[in-house]
């Protein structure tokens, strides 16, 4: 306890460890919110879906945040649902099994963009006689424009720009256009809109509910992708997935590393020709070739990659570094006095040998986690990646798939690159001060 406790008094005279730590320990705050509010089921079925899952969002909005920088307010995208009681509903019953049932919404409209679309998402519940609606557009100087009179289905959606009658009413010109500007000015009209639904039912316990949806140019903390789908989701359950993915492979490659090495120094010979080389020949082997040609011809699993990461650098220069102070431990009085009392060589690896080199492994481990998240995402990007897991670099690879750059959707790419940076400062920093307190020929560096 002692121990430790010195050691978390010398950390807290490093900035740098400071600041790596509470990077580190966001990044965990991170992906336990993550894990708790959107369950693993939960996040490959959003990550999976398609329109069918967000068809409330826009495509391609970058996120609500940026208005803070732009002079033209773009119009936030948003969702109201009379099943939720966001959106007003009010039944009357009338004569013979009759009932009216009046829906509306009224938002304030301040932005200097049109939106992308406005759609209405019946939903109806009757047995033979179909429910009707008539659709009315409130603006701000008071006209009203009938948007359409239709008969409803159990599902029947409404998009306002795709529809022809209003098109044909509008003589042609843009829905968007012609709900939102001053026909005076053809300026934006900005001010207090209001969407009017009057629903008629014809059989008794039959209902209406309704969905209006605004898909404004930008929506959400993060944005949204080519298949609606909120980025936030994705960069939420990629730190889970980074940290898991960075710590396993480090912990697992020292910890082997350490081993191998540990028994190759005690029992010499052929064993430790042996291991030396494999470590040379593993030493000249192009790691990301192999793991590209895994990902190709065997799996794109993150825990076959994972699998096979930790076996191609478990040979590698550690090896030799670790021998070569095995090689000075094993030569120690503790050691010859362990031999000489009879202790056997399993005793003498795991009980004497590994241990005096836990506080050279974990520096190391700490600032190797970066390289293999960095890998993981470098593999996806390539197209390699779990194609099942909302990872960083997933992001990133659909972003660049989908031409965000040419197209100027610069958030799908610089978020996702933010907090791949963001994770490597956080380590190197806490590795970094990790090793010069480990290492007292570096402290006064």
């Amino acid at each position: 306890m002692n121990t430790l406790r010195n050691t978390f008094k010398e950390i807290l005279r490093y900035p740098s460890a400071i600041a790596g730590g509470a990077v580190i320990l966001l990044l965990i705050a991170v992906s336990i919110y993550a894990v708790i509010t959107i369950p693993y089921n939960d996040a490959i079925r959003l990550w999976r879906g398609g329109e069918d899952v967000w068809f409330d969002s826009p495509k391609f909005a970058p996120p609500s945040w940026i208005n803070l920088f732009l002079s033209k307010k773009e119009p936030v995208s948003f969702a109201v649902n009379t099943a939720n009681g966001t959106m007003s509903k009010t039944v009357t019953a009338g004569a013979q099994n009759t009932s009216t049932i009046n829906m509306s919404y009224s938002f304030d409209f301040q932005y200097d963009e049109y939106p992308q679309e406005v759609s209405i998402y019946f939903t109806s519940k009757y047995v033979k006689k179909q429910p009707f609606a008539s659709v009315q557009w409130v603006t701000p100087d008071g006209r009203k424009i009938r948007i359409d009179d239709i008969a409803l289905d159990p599902q029947r959606t409404l998009r306002f720009s795709q529809d022809q009658r209003l098109i044909q009413r509008l003589n042609g010109e843009d829905p968007m256009k012609a709900l939102f500007e001053d026909p005076k000015t053809h300026a934006i009209l900005k001010g207090k809109y209001q969407v009017q639904i009057l629903g008629v039912t014809f059989e008794q316990g039959s209902d209406i509910n309704a969905e209006f949806v605004l898909y404004g140019q930008v929506a959400g903390l993060a944005g949204t992708d080519q298949n609606r789908r909120d980025l936030m989701v994705a960069l939420l359950w990629g730190a889970p997935i980074a940290l898991a993915f960075g710590l396993l492979a480090s912990i697992g490659t020292l910890v082997l590393t350490m081993i191998i090495a540990a028994i190759g120094t005690w029992y010499g010979g052929w064993m430790d020709d042996l291991i030396q080389r494999i470590t040379e020949i593993n030493l000249v082997l192009p790691q990301l070739a192999i793991l590209i040609m895994v990902g190709t011809f065997y799996s794109h699993s993150i825990w076959a990659i994972l699998g096979v990461t930790i076996l191609l650098n478990i040979f590698t220069g550690g090896i030799k570094s670790y021998r070569a102070i095995f090689v000075q431990v094993k030569e120690s009085m503790y050691i010859e006095a362990a031999r000489a009392y009879g202790a056997s060589n399993k005793r003498i690896i795991f009980l004497y040998l590994i241990p005096r080199m836990i506080p050279l492994l974990i520096p190391g481990l700490v600032s190797s986690v970066p390289s293999f998240v960095f890998l993981e995402s470098t593999l996806a990007v390539l197209g390699l990646g779990d194609p099942v897991l909302p990872t960083w670099g997933k992001i990133i690879d659909d972003a660049f798939s989908n031409g965000a750059l040419y197209k100027g959707y610069y958030y799908w790419i610089l978020e996702p690159a933010a907090l791949l940076m963001i994770t490597g400062l956080g380590f190197s920093l806490l590795g970094f001060a990790l090793d010069r307190i480990f290492n007292p020929r570096l402290r006064d560096i």
